[in-house]
């Protein structure tokens, strides 16, 4: 999975994939040596080398904050991915499809067949490394079909539901 960091104002590339059952990383081209435990909601234990941190993570407003220490950062994490298939803000025409962003399990289905949901609002929560994801609808409209299940496995971009 690849993505797009700011931390601060400073950019970098941060590629992540499972080897052997382990996760490993690429920051900027380089690896890094990395263990992560999700300790609790919002808490992270991560090893970096021979290193230790607490990083917990908060939203404030619709700004993510991570906190290592009593050291804040402002953080914005990107999926290129997404941006491929994404149009302008202004085309809400027609119906919209919601696709899952990574790979995981559909733990819960938020809304039904012929639903009102407003633009932001909650559709599918899908499970990935651990942690829950709320995937949120694009547009104000009805639910005109859900495409999963509770339990399904999901693939990126797999669609979830679409909403007119």
């Amino acid at each position: 999975m690849l993505y797009d960091v700011t931390i601060d104002g400073k950019k970098y590339r941060l590629d992540l994939y499972r080897v052997d059952g382990r996760w490993s990383c690429r920051l900027d081209g380089r690896e890094v040596e990395v263990d992560a435990v999700l300790a609790r909601p919002d808490v992270l234990s991560l090893r970096i080398g021979n290193l230790a941190y607490e990083v917990k993570s908060e939203r404030i407003a619709n700004d993510l904050q991570l906190s290592v220490g009593s050291t804040r950062f402002a953080v914005e994490v990107r999926d290129p991915r997404s941006l491929r298939g994404r149009s302008r803000a202004e085309d809400n025409q027609g119906p919209k499809k919601i696709t899952a962003p990574m790979p995981g399990k559909v733990v819960r289905i938020l809304v039904h067949q012929g639903d009102e949901v407003e633009a932001g609002g909650g559709v599918a929560v899908v499970e990935a490394m651990k942690m829950q994801n709320e995937i949120k609808s694009p547009k104000k409209g009805t639910v005109q079909k859900i495409l999963v299940t509770e339990g399904a496995a999901v693939n990126a971009g797999d669609v979830l539901a679409i909403v007119e």
